[in-house]
């Protein structure tokens, strides 16, 4: 075999690696850092940043606004924070619509970084600036106390667990909706329908109406009608809705 040209898989000056460097190794070197050089924390200077598509840090000393976060969400925190726990408003707490399980908060206090995950959903967060919003209770992840949030419930039968809990932001600061999957947003027409569960948020001024029709579910069960929960939603031009591209 014709010998390796010099240098080959090794730094000029220095013994051969015991093995070649792997293909598509990252630029600047090998070893452990090099490796996880593409998953370094996200450098930071702003309240909320997203670290990938499913992590979010939150910098508490930012403002010195404590953040309210769904219980169970933070995955790290570096500094002085501390936790507590409590209700979402309706009745203490905000039912799952397609679980039935409470929905408990965090509140993050302190000084320090926060970060924040659910079972690798995708995250968005939005800020608002004076404005509102109405989200899922399903999908919110978190957001900053200086927003007012009003916990609504939309009642309809078919709905899972017989209603659909929603919360209306508004104010400054910024919320993170989780969703499954890249979600869509739309404008809302004469003739927009939704799914429940996969509706994820939509513009504070759209009127929202529980509307059934009948259609096979992919996964019917025994005494399952195969009858869906829409939700039409009617505006002015410049509403919209936010879709996820999920169904239970």
């Amino acid at each position: 075999t014709p010998p390796m040209p010099p240098g080959y898989g090794q730094v000029p000056g220095q013994q051969p690696a015991p093995y070649a460097a792997p293909q598509g190794a990252p630029q600047g070197g090998a070893g452990v850092t090099a490796a996880l050089q593409a998953f370094k924390e996200t450098p930071t200077g702003q309240r909320w940043t997203q670290q990938n598509k499913k992590l979010i840090r939150v910098d508490l000393g930012i403002g010195g606004q404590p953040v309210l976060a769904r219980q169970g969400s933070m995955v790290l925190y570096q500094g002085k924070v501390d936790f507590s726990y409590k209700g979402a408003g309706f009745m203490g707490r905000v039912v799952g619509n397609a679980t039935g399980q409470e929905m408990q908060l965090m509140r993050c206090t302190g000084q320090g970084q926060v970060f924040l995950a659910d079972n690798s959903t995708h995250l968005h967060p939005i800020e608002l600036q004076g404005d509102a919003i109405c989200v899922s209770a399903e999908n919110v992840l978190a957001f900053d106390e200086s927003l007012q949030y009003e916990v609504r419930r939309i009642e309809g039968h078919g709905i899972p667990g017989g209603a659909l809990f929603t919360m209306q932001f508004q104010g400054t600061g910024t919320i993170v909706v989780k969703t499954h999957g890249t979600p869509v947003v739309l404008p809302v027409t004469p003739t927009t329908f939704a799914d429940c569960n996969a509706v994820v948020a939509w513009s504070a001024a759209s009127q929202v109406i529980v509307s059934s029709q009948v259609r096979m579910r992919r996964n019917a069960y025994p005494g399952d009608t195969g009858e869906s929960v829409n939700l039409q939603f009617r505006g002015a031009p410049g509403n919209f809705i936010v879709v996820q591209p999920y169904e239970v």
